[in-house]
């Protein structure tokens, strides 16, 4: 299975120069979603190491980490929390902000959904800088929960945010 999301992750994923901004390189997962048995894949690869442990919410960071998230929880049998970009959850929040490597952001998550002792997989699309994926850590852990492990589709090895995620079980299904 390895081999296969390698493969394609390297097919389809793609790079878009300048993307939000110049000098950024933005990794368009689009083709990859499009593939007849792409999303199946990640999802697969995301959750077959999990099965059997105990996993009580996945957590997703936005917006692409919703995208492989949601369909993890299901597979898992686990409830979804999503991770959002600030002032877009209704009810009481914790917050967390973050360096990104083209500026500065804030991760919320509301208050409640996190139960003190919650075993929480944390997934996202692409690991960069670790900004946010230190924000996510933080904020399950602030609510109580434990984080099992944190799952992404890509690592920019280059950019060294696993150097930030050190205590946490990260994997990534492939690296760059």
């Amino acid at each position: 299975m390895t081999a296969d999301v390698t493969t394609l992750i390297a097919r389809y994923v793609r790079d878009i120069p300048d993307h939000p901004q110049p000098g950024v390189v933005f990794k368009d997962i689009t083709p990859l979603l499009a593939h007849p048995t792409g999303l199946a894949t990640v999802v697969d690869a995301i959750t077959a190491p999990l099965e059997g442990r105990r996993i009580d919410l996945v957590a997703g960071l936005e917006a692409r980490g919703f995208i492989f998230g949601a369909p993890a929880a299901v597979r898992l049998g686990a409830g979804f929390v999503p991770l959002r970009k600030a002032g877009k959850l209704p009810a009481a929040t914790l917050a967390e902000s973050y360096d990104l490597e083209y500026g500065t952001a804030t991760v919320e998550m509301h208050a409640d959904v996190v139960a003190p002792g919650s075993r929480v997989l944390i997934v996202d699309d692409v690991l960069a800088t670790g900004g946010t994926g230190r924000a996510a850590v933080d904020l399950i852990r602030r609510a109580g929960g434990t984080v099992v492990e944190f799952s992404v589709l890509l690592e920019l090895g280059f950019l060294k945010g696993r150097e930030k995620l050190a205590d946490v079980d990260l994997r990534a299904l492939a690296t760059v």
